[in-house]
């Protein structure tokens, strides 16, 4: 008669050598990305993106003049690179699909912003103390398509989350809510005394 397996040798084998190896890789390419895309488009967003002249002044805008998404959705990225660590199972597909629209997001407001001079006409306004000014001979950097090619790597980095992410470590169980352990239940032949003295403590001293 064929023996059933002990419930230790059914279980799943653990992750082998190689598999571990490549979840530990993938993670550390979703972070370089995250961290390298966020990095620049904050950085693209605080450089002059338009430039021109008014009433013989010259006027420039800056990145975030211009548009305040790319920033504010390079942020929303680096956040979530690190909720990455406090969630598991389908938490991190929403988290990684979150970096994805974020990244998506910095991406089209830079592009749209690339060739954008309304920011760069209210500068003029501004600085000439005229509603109806305008600025002229208007010419733009190439730091709108660094913060674009910033979003796209942020996008990257959620879509590698959402492949890989559920191999990813999480927090350790220190993190979880503390579960409450079962008495320990009084072993079998003891001493009379000690079969009532677990009676008394509700246990089954069988």
């Amino acid at each position: 008669m064929t023996s059933l397996p002990s419930p230790r040798t059914a279980e799943p084998a653990a992750e082998t050598g190689p598999a571990k190896k490549n979840s530990r890789r993938s993670l550390g390419v979703m972070l370089l990305l995250t961290v390298l895309g966020a990095v620049l488009v904050l950085t693209a967003a605080s450089r002059v993106w338009a430039t021109g002249t008014a009433g013989g002044l010259a006027v420039e805008v800056t990145g975030s003049a211009v548009s305040g998404l790319p920033g504010g959705l390079a942020l929303v990225g680096l956040a979530s690179a690190v909720a990455v660590f406090a969630v598991r199972g389908v938490g991190k597909l929403v988290v990684g699909g979150l970096v994805t629209l974020a990244g998506l997001g910095a991406a089209l407001a830079a592009v749209l912003g690339a060739t954008d001079a309304g920011a760069l006409h209210g500068e003029a306004a501004r600085k000439l103390a005229l509603v109806s000014a305008q600025a002229d001979q208007v010419s733009h950097s190439v730091w709108p398509w660094v913060a674009a090619l910033g979003g796209l790597l942020l996008a990257v980095a959620g879509l590698l989350t959402v492949r890989s992410g559920r191999d990813w470590p999480a927090m350790g169980s220190r993190y979880d809510a503390p579960v409450r352990r079962a008495a320990p239940q009084a072993k079998s032949g003891g001493t009379p005394a000690e079969l009532w003295q677990a009676l008394d403590r509700g246990e089954d001293p069988s």
